[in-house]
């Protein structure tokens, strides 16, 4: 009898332990696979900060291009409204 109980505790006792082993492997398993999704979204968040960086600096230069073109086109129809005004009173006083 003494032999089947210690059977019995022996047995319980190795469930017990590999229960318990099972939980914390689960447990690891878990922590590094949060770990590893955290490392992936910040690389995923840098590299989505970066094309907006380079997104911002090519409408800068755009803006900046487009500013350059209005601004020489402006200067050139003034001057064309300058000379049309010349013309005009040139016209006016002969």
């Amino acid at each position: 009898m003494k032999v089947k109980l210690l059977l019995a505790t022996t047995l319980l006792a190795l469930a017990a332990f590999a229960a318990a082993q099972v939980a914390d492997d689960v447990k690891k398993t878990a922590k590094d696979t949060g770990h590893e999704t955290k490392k992936v979204t910040k690389k995923a968040a840098h590299g989505t900060k970066k094309a907006a960086h380079k997104t911002g600096e090519a409408t800068e230069g755009a803006a900046k291009k487009t500013g350059h073109v209005a601004k020489k086109g402006a200067k050139k129809t003034a001057s064309g409204v300058k000379k049309g005004a010349e013309k005009t009173e040139d016209a006016v006083k002969k």
